[in-house]
């Protein structure tokens, strides 16, 4: 089936980082007809969603067309041929991103991030952490080697945000842009003397 007539298959991985507001966000932004979402989220994640947004692993799992257990390693994410189009990781920890970089399938959320790579997918990892050392920021070399886009969750505040939700849709907007998935919300620098544009490409 032609790509233009079917919906695009999105995995999303939540790891225990912080940041649980982004696949919130995500999520949220991902609803439409044209996007099918595949959720994993890892027992740490669910922790973390619980913590700083006071909302459980099913306020998370509403939003997305499957989900998979973590330990699942049979599930259709574990195979390359399962066909997915592109996998995001909101956020990604450092324990995460580098079993990653080093082809450590330990679970299936790294089974699937390994699988999407390999068959050259789209993987986006919103690393979350500061500072990083040597070792991080050669795991991120080597991700970036492999074809992997790293993309930490960091704002951009050429639109005047004036809410928490305003800086968290400024890394989702960037993130929705690298999945070819922009919608009416993204908003778009238009130049020093112009406010910023809203809407797709």
């Amino acid at each position: 089936m032609d790509k233009q007539q079917r919906r695009l298959r999105i995995v999303i991985g939540v790891t225990g980082a912080s940041g649980a507001i982004y696949p919130l966000r995500l999520l949220s932004r991902l609803q439409r007809p044209d996007v099918e979402v595949h959720l994993i989220l890892s027992r740490s994640g669910e922790k973390t969603l619980f913590l700083e947004t006071g909302k459980k692993a099913a306020d998370l799992k509403s939003l997305a067309h499957a989900c998979w257990s973590v330990d699942d390693i049979a599930a259709p994410l574990a195979s390359g041929s399962f066909h997915t189009d592109a996998m995001v990781i909101a956020p990604c920890s450092i324990h995460t991103m580098s079993a990653i970089a080093h082809g450590i399938s330990s679970n299936l959320l790294t089974r699937a991030a390994d699988v999407v790579l390999k068959e050259r997918r789209r993987l986006v990892l919103m690393v979350r952490e500061s500072p990083f050392h040597l070792g991080h920021l050669r795991a991120m070399t080597q991700l970036a080697e492999m074809g992997a886009i790293i993309a930490p969750p960091i704002p951009g505040f050429y639109n005047q945000p004036a809410t928490v939700e305003d800086l968290v849709d400024s890394s989702v907007d960037r993130v929705l842009d690298l999945l070819d998935l922009a919608d009416e919300k993204v908003l778009r620098w238009a130049g020093p003397h112009q406010p910023p544009t809203r809407g797709e490409l």
